[in-house]
């Protein structure tokens, strides 16, 4: 990678960390808070595309496994990847991939096509992968944890929407490429 490259990566997994720095809002019925760190993962998958938007949640994940306070409320260690949050943190990891591989291509060349690859994956694709987890590691069934999943549909799409528009702003102020 040319050291630009390595920067923007840099920045994103900073920028991810800082995000979880914003305390998570704990919902009540289900083991699993609001937070807006996957504002970050979206931003990465939207902004570096695949390859440099996985290393950057990669890194981010890295440095949460090995016990450094990264994820919202300052969790850490391999605990988290095991608990019921761990299935939106493997979620997290594989969106960048592919949000930068479905805006890479062609087709997906207006806004609106833009924006629901970016909702499809960033938050439809993250909560359902979270949804399944939480069900194989909790005593939740499988329809009441996607039920409980809804909770978050309305904030995550106003996240999407947000990430749209900062990605627009900033690649037509840098030339990004989402390749």
């Amino acid at each position: 990678m040319k050291i630009k490259e390595i920067v923007q990566t840099s920045l994103i997994a900073a920028t991810i960390i800082i995000l979880g720095m914003i305390p998570p809002l704990p919902l009540g019925i289900i083991p699993v808070p609001v937070v807006m760190q996957n504002l970050g993962i979206m931003l990465a998958g939207a902004l570096l595309g695949s390859k440099r938007g996985t290393i950057a949640v990669a890194l981010v994940l890295l440095l949460a496994l090995i016990g450094f306070p990264v994820l919202s409320g300052g969790s850490a260690g391999p605990a988290v990847f095991v608990g019921p949050t761990g299935g939106y943190l493997f979620g997290w990891l594989m969106a960048p991939s592919i949000m930068g591989y479905g805006l890479s291509q062609p087709f997906v060349n207006r806004a609106w096509s833009k924006m629901a690859v970016i909702w499809l994956v960033g938050v439809l694709f993250v909560d359902l992968v979270g949804s399944i987890w939480l069900w194989l590691v909790s005593p939740i069934s499988l329809v009441n944890s996607l039920i409980s999943n809804l909770a978050f549909i309305p904030g995550d799409t106003l996240k999407s929407i947000a990430v749209y528009l900062v990605a627009v702003r900033v690649q037509a102020l840098t030339h990004v490429s989402t390749r």
